[in-house]
């Protein structure tokens, strides 16, 4: 067999990024992400058991900018996560496996994602 004429397995160099699979790591990331920050989450509110001094150093480092940051980051987190998986949903029934349309739910999630952590920061905060 003569292996010369045969193509080489695409590597990084000339593979083309497609929005479907830079979501996929996304969504591998950041459900990590939204796992470990759920575990703090029960933690903190646990410490309110414990000591008190402990929960009110976290809300106070909640309230300035790199604990607003923190927080929009984290309900951006979540909605990308929630949306992504409903996208998912709609591929297990069979639908949304065409190009064009796997193309277009993926820019709406990321789209949609950022407009939900946005509303979820400004109408979350006002319940407070």
């Amino acid at each position: 067999m003569n292996f010369e004429k045969n193509p080489l397995t695409p590597h990084l160099q000339i593979y083309k990024w497609h929005i479907s699979s830079l979501l996929s790591i996304a969504h591998r990331i950041v459900g990590v992400v939204n796992f470990i920050v759920l575990i703090l989450i029960c933690l903190w509110i646990f410490s309110f058991n414990i000591n008190e001094n402990i929960f009110n150093i976290v809300v106070n480092l909640l309230t300035t900018n790199f604990g607003k940051f923190l927080i929009i980051s984290i309900c951006w987190s979540f909605s990308f996560f929630i949306l992504n998986e409903i996208r998912h949903l709609a591929w297990d029934f069979g639908f949304g496996f065409d190009l064009k349309v796997s193309r277009i739910t993926g820019i709406l999630t990321i789209l949609f994602s950022f407009f939900f952590a946005a509303l979820l920061f400004f109408f979350g905060g006002s319940l407070l």
